[in-house]
């Protein structure tokens, strides 16, 4: 029998413990997690008598990790489709439905954006093609590239509430090549954004299965359900408020130090996964794969807040949810309407609905007490929502300091870095948020993606 010691019981860390488990099921799995809970930014709340999510609410379909993951622990027959998924962009003038037919905000062609940007903005996109073949050396912000190429506007009204809303970030910090792959692919052999744009989301069509099917499914108690779903079908021994602070070579295996830095209980492993984030994982491997440590450290990370709320029954017309980027200059960033999004969210006819608070950069609001953020934040989707009825019935403030790692230009050459480092110490690995992607499917690929690498 080996012993796996996975460090983080978030999503990535109680993964490689569940695929661990199901490849080597005769083998001892323990999980070290710092905090009294699993499931990391994974989590759920009851919000007027149904379970609701305050991190993820959604994984993508159209890529199989999440939904396979659900279907391998029995949860199959609880995915969730949505009701709508029509969201609307809130600007200075008003509200606009989000144009169809863009890449992560990008447009394709200057068609259908009359409204979300000015006739100036629009004939910017539209003379785009015209300009000098565009190349490309290297790595380049989201917002750099397309600032020069289609203009501010894009940027401000239609790229940053995405982003912002996925990564709580910038787009004038955030790699192209690291949040947008698709498009950086296929700028390497396309004269212009729009063409990229194009090409991109024809690969994206043909690449899935099902066009037909939704994009986005829930699973009816919540996201929040799977932590500790894992938990149960990997067997794993988890350690909670066991922070582990020290990883060291000790002959063919490797030493985890847990506990009280003066006097740490030293744990044996064959193998451990790292799945911590990219601050406490250098600190953690920096006397085992020193080299990976700078580049983790060039990791930061965005504090956001979310806000769930359930309101009396009132009719909304928002669709599926709000995006709020800053040129509003409002408080909050998105709003889900959540009993119309999710079928099973409309129980008992309340308005059910989320927001999130906070970008990176520009967390001062964060800096409120709990009270008055909350508050702060009722008032604004109230307001956002035209509600008539604006008292909630119950509202609940949760804080993700450090939640979100930023993928700030040469991302991908830190995370190559960091793997190359790790690599050469065997029986070590690393898995998260850090790396590849922020959402549940990624998290769990890079799970998978570890666990094949001490396979």
């Amino acid at each position: 029998m080996r012993r796996l010691v996975v460090v983080g019981a978030g999503i990535a860390g109680l993964t490689a413990a569940f695929e661990w488990s199901r490849r080597r099921p005769g083998d001892e799995v323990v999980v070290l997690e710092a905090g009294g809970r699993v499931g990391g930014k994974v989590d759920r709340l009851e919000l007027a008598g149904q379970w609701y999510d305050t991190g993820p609410e959604a994984v993508l379909a159209r890529v199989p990790e999440a939904v396979e993951l659900v279907e391998a622990l029995g949860l199959g027959e609880r995915l969730v489709a949505p009701a709508t998924t029509q969201a609307s962009i809130v600007l200075p003038d008003g509200r606009h439905p989000l144009p169809p037919g863009t890449v992560q905000g990008v447009p394709t062609s200057a068609d259908g954006l009359a409204g979300v940007l000015t006739p100036g903005g629009v004939e910017r996109v539209r003379a785009e093609a015209a300009l000098p073949p565009l190349r490309l050396d290297g790595d380049v912000s989201v917002g750099a590239l397309l600032r020069e190429r289609l203009g501010d506007e894009v940027v401000d009204r239609l790229v940053e509430p995405l982003l912002g809303g996925v990564y709580a970030g910038r787009p004038d910090d955030l790699s192209l090549a690291a949040t947008m792959p698709a498009l950086a692919a296929q700028l390497a052999r396309a004269d212009s954004v729009l063409a990229a744009a194009v090409a991109a989301r024809d690969a994206g069509a043909r690449s899935r299965g099902d066009a037909d099917g939704p994009v986005f499914v829930t699973v009816d108690g919540g996201i929040g359900v799977l932590p500790q779903a894992l938990v149960d079908a990997s067997g794993a021994q988890v350690r909670l408020r066991a922070p582990a602070h020290a990883i060291r070579r000790a002959g063919g295996r490797l030493e985890v130090a847990v506990g009280p830095v003066a006097a740490p209980e030293v744990l044996e492993a064959d193998a451990v996964v790292v799945a911590a984030p990219a601050g406490k994982a250098a600190r953690l491997l920096a006397g085992v794969a020193p080299d990976a440590v700078e580049p983790l450290r060039g990791i930061p990370y965005a504090s956001m807040a979310v806000v769930a709320m359930a309101f009396p029954a009132q009719q909304v017309a928002a669709g599926s949810g709000l995006l709020v980027p800053p040129v509003t200059g409002r408080l909050v960033k998105g709003v889900t309407v959540s009993s119309s999004k999710w079928p099973h969210l409309s129980a008992g006819g309340l308005l059910r609905v989320r927001a999130s608070v906070g970008r990176y950069g520009d967390e001062a609001q964060l800096q409120r007490d709990d009270d008055d953020l909350t508050a702060a934040v009722v008032a604004d989707v109230a307001d956002l929502l035209g509600l008539e009825r604006p008292e909630p019935l119950a509202a609940h403030l949760v804080r993700w300091g450090g939640g979100l790692p930023q993928y700030l230009v040469g991302h991908p050459q830190r995370v190559v870095a960091v793997r190359d480092a790790v690599a050469a110490v065997p029986g070590l690995a690393v898995a998260g948020a850090a790396y590849d992607g922020v959402g549940v499917p990624a998290c769990i690929r890079s799970a998978r993606r570890a666990v094949d690498a001490l396979a």
